[in-house]
């Protein structure tokens, strides 16, 4: 499912046109760029408008029956006499009442009819109108599984732009609150929203954004926003680490855009894309924000700490195990008492893979059955294993320590960037012994530091370049005053 960077092929055949002579030929034109005889899902229907001839093109999958059927009842009743010989006289007589749009050329009939506004060309206009009775098939706007909500609103993101960006202007009422529409995909042709604050927008970011959405040279966005953003940063592709902050909860969306963040919305993308991020805004919730100061601290920093701890936990153990003589007396407890058939490093490893085995089967199993499988996997692994001599139960501790500590933050694409760097200190701590577990740590900070931000002023920052001011409040909740929460300085 890569990115096809090549448009349609050529078929040797000019391709009608639309605006070119009289109305049956123009009808004709539309059916054939339309490919009326092969799909079955786009309506062409035959009209009579104040004695002229008509002909409606939809997609029928967008098309709502209430709106549309007022609408053509009240065409259907206009009388010859009261026919304007001019459109514009038309659209200003007859077409006041919905959401209407002039097209003058073909690519934006083509682009107008198949995003799912409805097309009418009428005999003796040159234009062709287009109504927006659209719907698009959506689910509810639920809860978000993957940013549950402790306090707070239970809505969340949909497929649909439109219905998210009503999410935010219902939070948002400032004519200052802009959403720039683009158009990627040649084939595709998605809408992609660039939503910012114009009075409180980090300029620099908003600029790159712009820039680097226009120049997207690309067949499709498949996979909607990760393709978008893989097509924003195309070659940094070795680095794990997020370069984004996603979230499907509409508050997390307007709290960022009042900081002076960039939000990209994709359609058919439930998740926003916030701009520009840092580590320290990756690893924040919005949950801390509906707690007193001094819970959502605590919060943030166990966080924090469960997130570090989870990279470094099962390095650090197979380091003093590998170097007995520097456990202390009174840890002499972490050391395994019974015998290590296995590698304690291979041990480490398999876990590793064991666990993700695990979380994509249950992604994968009817929820009839998720439960027994649940109970299975812990049984086998929890017990089978230790008494058979494949693991060591210290080992199983370690790693069931690590498996919940991925859940503690809410990006996905975080956990698995610790994860991987996790493996690397493994390895290299077996191999090298300290000088791997420093080398190990070295590229940890290497990929860090280097990890591109669009418009930021560091994936570290505050760290580096270092802000202590703004450095303390990554770590302790605070309200800000209304002066200084707008700064742009994500």
């Amino acid at each position: 499912m890569g990115e096809n960077n090549k448009g349609s092929m050529n078929t040797g055949q000019a391709e009608p046109d639309i605006f070119r002579g009289g109305y049956a030929q123009r009808v004709e034109a539309a059916k054939t760029l339309l490919h009326l005889d092969e799909n079955f899902d786009i309506l062409h229907r035959q009209l009579v408008m104040g004695g002229r001839e008509a002909s409606l093109f939809a997609v029928d999958g967008f098309l709502t029956g209430a709106v549309s059927e007022k609408v053509l009842e009240f065409f259907y009743s206009i009388q010859e006499a009261d026919m304007p010989q001019n459109y514009n006289d038309f659209e200003a007589k007859f077409a006041p009442f919905v959401d209407i749009m002039t097209i003058q050329d073909q690519e934006s009939f083509v682009q107008f009819l198949l995003a799912g506004m409805t097309c009418v060309l009428i005999d003796g206009y040159q234009q062709i109108i287009a109504f927006d009775f659209r719907e698009y098939p959506s689910r509810s706007v639920d809860e978000p599984d993957k940013d549950k909500v402790l306090r707070g609103s239970r809505d969340g993101f949909i497929e649909a732009l439109v219905p998210n960006a009503a999410l935010v202007r219902r939070r948002i009422r400032d004519t200052n609150l802009i959403f720039k529409i683009q158009t990627v995909g040649h084939s595709s042709k998605t809408d992609v929203a660039v939503v910012y604050m114009k009075d409180r927008v980090n300029q620099k970011a908003l600029d790159a954004v712009l820039e680097r959405i226009q120049n997207i040279d690309v067949d499709a966005l498949t996979m909607n926003k990760e393709s978008l953003s893989e097509m924003l940063f195309p070659r940094n592709w070795c680095n794990p680490f997020p370069r984004f902050k996603y979230t499907e909860r509409p508050d997390t969306t307007a709290a960022c855009l009042l900081e002076g963040s960039v939000v990209i919305m994709v359609d058919n993308s439930p998740a926003a894309m916030v701009i520009p991020s840092s580590l320290f805004s990756i690893l924040e919730d919005a949950n801390e924000y509906y707690f007193p100061p001094v819970t959502g601290t605590y919060l943030r920093i166990t966080r924090m700490l469960t997130s570090v701890i989870a990279v470094y936990i099962t390095p650090v153990i197979l380091l003093l195990l590998q170097n007995s003589q520097w456990i202390p007396p009174s840890l002499d407890f972490i050391k395994i008492q019974d015998d290590i058939n296995v590698p304690v490093v291979i041990q480490f490893l398999i876990l590793e893979f064991a666990i993700d085995g695990l979380k994509m089967a249950s992604i994968n199993t009817p929820n009839m059955l998720t439960t027994p499988l649940s109970i299975v996997a812990g049984i086998v692994f929890g017990d089978y294993t230790v008494s058979s001599g494949w693991f060591n139960a210290e080992i199983m501790l370690y790693m069931a320590f690590v498996a919940v500590a991925n859940y503690t933050q809410s990006n996905m694409e975080l956990g698995y960037a610790l994860k991987f760097f996790r493996i690397i200190l493994l390895v290299l701590t077996a191999w090298l012994n300290v000088t791997g577990f420093i080398i190990g740590s070295a590229l940890l900070l290497l990929a860090l530091i280097m990890n591109p931000v669009l418009g930021g002023r560091g994936y570290l920052y505050p760290l580096i370049p270092f802000n202590g001011q703004q450095l303390l409040k990554r770590f302790f909740r605070v309200s800000l005053p209304y002066n200084e929460r707008h700064s742009g300085n994500n």
